[in-house]
């Protein structure tokens, strides 16, 4: 049922560079491996609507009316310019308090969830993808598309945990750097603006 097709399809999906990939590695250069695996998982969660969207057909209503569309696409682009932001205007937007790690980690689950789930674009690839790898002739479509979703999720959350670790192993580096470090949130932050931006002027697949 899963092909070496979808694997491979979906292997090279997910190790593109993206918004959770850029997420997941700025967690791990500035707070650590720990967290760089947080913002992984969250990052993988934030599939889950954009999946079940996709399987119960909801996504077919972003791709029919353009307001739907446009309304998450703005939401989205307004999230990522607001982390570019949060990021420039501080000199270590991401370094932890060491006596609220909970809440910190929580936060950056949430923000990793919210990255993919203020995508409209994610439902829409699922919707054109996933379905090219279901037989035409089975008679549960729905038990397929959850089945290679979640193998999908799975290959995400390695890869991302993999991006995450090794950035994290040059954290000690960087955060010891106070100029490498105000470089590279700058750098980060013009990729989160430019990735907003780049959502804000996008057209429907």
């Amino acid at each position: 049922m899963i092909s070496l097709e979808f694997l491979i399809t979906s292997f090279v999906v997910v190790v593109i560079p993206g918004t959770g990939v850029l997420y997941t590695v700025a967690t791990g250069l500035f707070i650590g491996k720990r967290a760089s695996f947080i913002a992984a998982l969250g990052c993988t969660l934030g599939i889950i609507p954009a999946l079940l969207a996709s399987s119960l057909g909801l996504a077919a209503l972003f791709h029919a009316s353009a307001l739907a569309f446009q309304v998450v696409k703005y939401l989205g682009a307004a999230y990522l310019l607001y982390l570019a932001w949060q990021m420039w205007r501080s000199s270590s937007p991401l370094s932890v308090n060491k006596e609220a790690k909970g809440t910190r980690y929580t936060s950056i689950a949430i923000k990793g969830f919210l990255l993919n789930i203020l995508n409209p674009k994610l439902s829409i690839f699922f919707l054109a993808f996933l379905p090219q790898f279901i037989p035409s002739n089975t008679e549960h479509a729905l038990y397929h598309m959850f089945i290679l979703g979640g193998v999908f999720m799975l290959m995400t959350l390695v890869v991302f945990v993999l991006y995450g670790f090794l950035s994290g192993s040059f954290s000690q580096y960087i955060v010891n750097s106070q100029r490498a470090t105000v470089a590279i949130q700058k750098l980060f932050s013009a990729s989160f603006a430019g990735l907003g931006l780049k959502l804000a002027f996008s057209e429907r697949l």
